[in-house]
């Protein structure tokens, strides 16, 4: 397997880890929208948020809420966004479970979402359907 994820659990490529569990690994992003930026990975392969098992999921989050506060102390800062791009749209680019954690100040550059609005009777519309495949 080719996953530079996979490679880091093993240990066959560095990283600056900085948590770590049985299950979990997190560790500085390479590539920082801000210092301090963090991944957080299950040890186990897993594509995206729906192949990833419950449990693994939920010592990520776990994690997540331990980390943010160090990394706010650590870099000074008081925000921070918790991301995670599934599939290549969405701009995944590592085909492995990961969430980032990213320390936020004012004027980084780093933007948000759009804002669009619906429809007369489309928010309705898509409600319905989003709930049809619950």
């Amino acid at each position: 397997m080719e996953c530079v994820f996979c490679k880091i659990v093993a240990g066959e490529l560095p990283a600056e880890r900085v948590y770590e569990t049985d299950k979990i690994l997190a560790f500085l992003d390479n590539r920082p929208v801000n210092y301090g930026h963090v991944l957080i990975i299950p040890k186990s392969h897993h594509e995206n948020l729906i192949d990833a098992p419950n449990d693994l999921l939920c010592e990520i989050i776990m994690a997540a809420k331990k980390l943010a506060p160090a990394i706010l102390k650590a870099t000074g800062l008081n925000d921070y966004n918790l991301v995670m791009n599934s599939g290549k749209v969405a701009g995944q680019i590592i085909f492995h479970t990961h969430f980032h954690i990213i320390p936020r100040f004012e004027g980084d550059g780093y933007g948000q979402f759009r804002i669009g609005e619906y429809k007369e009777g489309e928010k309705e519309k898509m409600a319905a359907k989003i709930k049809k495949y619950l």
